[in-house]
């Protein structure tokens, strides 16, 4: 009878490691992480030789296994699937309208928000962080000002409905953007003030609205409705009533700076608001006098 082979250290090495891929593979497979490893194997799994002893292999592989946690960590992170959603929404429905109501303002929008959810102590509450975002997000949907056929009123809501949206949830979203407009202000009405979740929405809609932005965008919308820059002689309507504020006939753009941004400092709704208000508002004070100067030539 011919003798048993034997396998060397090194072989036996060789066997233990293949196994060991064989079960990881099998543990990586259950949780979704097959391709990630194959990846893995194939770019960072060397077999062991005499030159890469097992020690420096072990140093390789936690390595690997480090990287693929972090990834799925990131993965958990990153923006949930109704966000992504959100996102797609706002950028086909406000697909046309000027720079100062497009998709960049909502999206700049839904980042201060959250920022100012954060600084206000939402933080630690997953629903009103989903509230704040999708509010922020869907707020200038179907705004009277760029509305084209009235169905355009109901694309948030049937979007809310359609994700499957927890009905109070819903509820406080659809609430916040109906009551924080500032024709509403003007107008008296007040549905959302009750909810934590509005001061933060309403306040980052009106920041981006005042500032270096709020300039930007004041003159982009002026321009794009033909209106006159300015005009001394057509004064700016400072007790205004929702209609009068609607009906823009005969106004100039700067005059909208005395109508409403100049205001808006006042009607911040959180302290973080307040106090990024100041900043904004101070910057377009400046602005207005260098232009009257500019204007009148005495600059």
């Amino acid at each position: 009878m011919p003798p048993t082979p034997r396998l060397s250290p090194r072989n036996v090495r060789v066997l233990e490691t293949m196994l060991l891929i064989f079960l990881l593979a099998l543990i990586m497979w259950k949780h979704n992480g097959s391709s990630l490893f194959l990846q893995i194997c194939c770019s960072r799994h060397h077999w062991p030789t005499d030159q890469q002893p097992l020690a420096a292999q072990a140093k390789t592989d936690r390595a690997a296994t480090e990287h693929w946690r972090k990834k799925q960590l990131r993965r958990k992170m990153g923006k949930s699937e109704i966000i992504l959603k959100a996102e797609k929404l706002v950028e086909s429905a406000m697909k046309g309208n000027d720079a100062s109501h497009d998709a960049a303002h909502a999206f700049r929008v839904r980042d201060l928000a959250l920022s100012l959810a954060r600084e206000e102590g939402l933080a630690t509450s997953p629903d009103s962080m989903l509230i704040v975002e999708l509010a922020a997000l869907l707020h200038d949907i179907g705004d009277y000002k760029y509305m084209r056929d009235p169905s355009e009123g109901k694309i948030v809501e049937d979007f809310l409905v359609k994700e499957g949206v927890d009905e109070d949830i819903k509820t406080r979203i659809l609430n916040i953007i109906k009551g924080m407009g500032f024709k509403e202000e003007v107008g008296g009405l007040k549905l959302s003030t009750h909810y934590p979740e509005f001061g933060v929405v309403q306040d980052a809609d009106r920041l981006d609205a005042i500032g270096a932005i709020g300039i930007a965008r004041c003159f982009t919308f002026g321009g794009s409705k033909n209106r006159v820059l300015h005009d001394p002689n057509i004064k700016p309507r400072l007790d205004l009533s929702k209609e009068k504020y609607m009906n823009k006939d005969e106004q100039t753009t700067v005059n909208h700076f005395h109508e409403k941004l100049l205001k808006l400092k006042e009607l911040m709704k959180t302290k973080a608001g307040q106090r990024r208000a100041e900043r904004r508002h101070k910057f377009m004070e400046e602005f207005l006098e260098e232009f009257y100067e500019e204007w009148d030539g005495s600059a």
